[in-house]
């Protein structure tokens, strides 16, 4: 493997023989001295070449100058030559004197993208779009992340687990199902992996950790929906309630938090204006009814035929939270059993309520959880009561009829919450490559 520095460290390095690897971002192109901005992974650094002249001020044989006149931005290169620091130099306080170039990789003099293209224009070049340091930074960011959370549920003894994409039923609903030839037969894609993770718990794992795609047949355009994404999800056992889901929710959430901060917040400040806020403890938690009312208070009736909540009210639930609490996270708890899915416990003595919850971050649904039914016969009945028929849920039936623990657990948006957290306009800029109704490529 070559042997480089990487920029970030030039500042710590002592003067003299340097080499760097990257691509070309800016040359400036002088009668006396060349400058290249050249950038890798984690930075930027100048580098500066002399030109060579004759005794007579005519221009001398100059390779490395000849090399720089015909550099295009992309090209990736290394660069060879004396490290000098300078405080004077706006670029790090450092610049490379070059003594050599070696070409990797020439690109096309005309790139397709710019600062003012539009979305769907960068999205059509995203490998170029990621070169772009604020852009690139969000996935730094996603892995401080989910670094963070992976932490805690393995000092927490969570069991990590990676379950199947392709199904032979739905694990949700059959709306918003892609369906797949598979052999002789049809397959779906998962659009949770709720089912399995519930299957972790008679299987006696106790508590477990999924980070994976899911897959939503959803023709939305909207700023926060996409047709794949990555869903962050834990399931465990021996809960009491949605109550200890909750707790756990906002444990890891604020680990998650804490973590990008300390490692990324001056960064974020300085690209974005935002200020990373690590959530305090315990969220705000409003039951959904009384939410409704709140919301209502402050002027605006949820136009909905069925128990559920809107987009707008979900902002309006926020703002209060944050006018109240000054909490930019706030759990709606304890849904109408109508608008849950059959696998939701129900209040004892109340089966129109759900022990479940959506978690609201900055105005916008980044998660739902629950406590799950682990009892056969209520589950049964349960199932029935939506319309579905217990034997086409035969293999998840199967789970409960052997015996397995209360428990219960959440699934949560991935690039929903870096959307939210890094105040992005819509969550294509939080994704590495976007899946929507009119996006496959690249």
């Amino acid at each position: 493997m070559t042997e480089r520095t990487l920029i970030k460290d030039l500042a710590a390095a002592s003067d003299g023989p340097i080499s760097v690897s990257g691509w070309v971002e800016t040359v400036r192109d002088q009668k006396k001295v060349q400058f290249v901005v050249l950038r890798d992974e984690s930075g930027a650094v100048q580098l500066v070449h002399p030109r060579n002249f004759n005794e007579d001020k005519t221009p001398a044989d100059d390779p490395i100058a000849d090399i720089i006149s015909g550099l295009a931005q992309g090209t990736f290169l290394t660069a060879t030559g004396e490290l000098k620091h300078d405080e004077r130099v706006k670029l790090g306080g450092v610049e490379i004197k070059l003594d050599a170039l070696t070409i990797a990789a020439e690109a096309i003099p005309e790139t397709p993208i710019a600062e003012d293209s539009s979305g769907d224009k960068r999205m059509d070049w995203r490998f170029l779009d990621l070169r772009v340091p604020k852009n690139a930074l969000v996935f730094k960011i996603q892995t401080t992340f989910l670094h963070a959370l992976r932490t805690y549920w393995v000092e927490h003894d969570f069991i990590e687990i990676h379950t199947p994409k392709l199904m032979a039923s739905a694990s949700e609903s059959k709306a918003e199902l892609f369906e797949v030839d598979y052999f002789e037969g049809k397959a779906y894609l998962a659009q949770s992996p709720q089912f399995f993770k519930q299957m972790a718990q008679p299987a006696g794992f106790g508590k477990i950790f999924e980070v994976g795609p899911a897959f939503r047949a959803d023709p939305s355009f909207t700023s926060r929906h996409a047709t794949e994404f990555t869903s962050v999800d834990t399931e465990f056992s021996w809960i009491d309630s949605h109550e200890d889901v909750m707790k756990l929710h906002e444990e890891l959430l604020v680990a998650g938090f804490q973590a990008v901060k300390d490692k990324h917040g001056d960064e974020i400040k300085a690209l974005w204006d935002v200020e990373i806020t690590v959530p305090t403890v315990p969220f705000p938690r409003v039951p959904l009814a009384e939410a409704k009312r709140i919301v209502a208070e402050r002027g605006y009736e949820v136009p909905r035929a069925d128990d559920d909540m809107d987009p707008e009210g979900e902002r309006q639930i926020a703002a209060w939270a944050q006018d109240t609490y000054g909490h930019e996270f706030v759990f709606l708890t304890d849904y109408a059993s109508s608008i849950r899915p059959f696998y939701h416990m129900r209040h004892e003595g109340d089966s129109s309520v759900t022990n479940s919850y959506d978690l609201i971050f900055n105005g916008v649904e980044i998660s739902t959880g629950a406590q799950r039914e682990h009892r056969i016969d209520v589950l049964i009945e349960q199932a029935k009561e939506k319309g579905l028929d217990p034997e086409e849920l035969d293999f998840y039936l199967d789970f409960f009829r052997y015996g397995v623990p209360p428990h219960g657990g959440f699934g949560m948006g991935l690039s929903r919450v870096l959307m939210l957290m890094l105040h992005l306009p819509n969550i294509r800029e939080a994704t590495y490559l976007f899946r929507g109704p009119t996006r496959l490529l690249p």
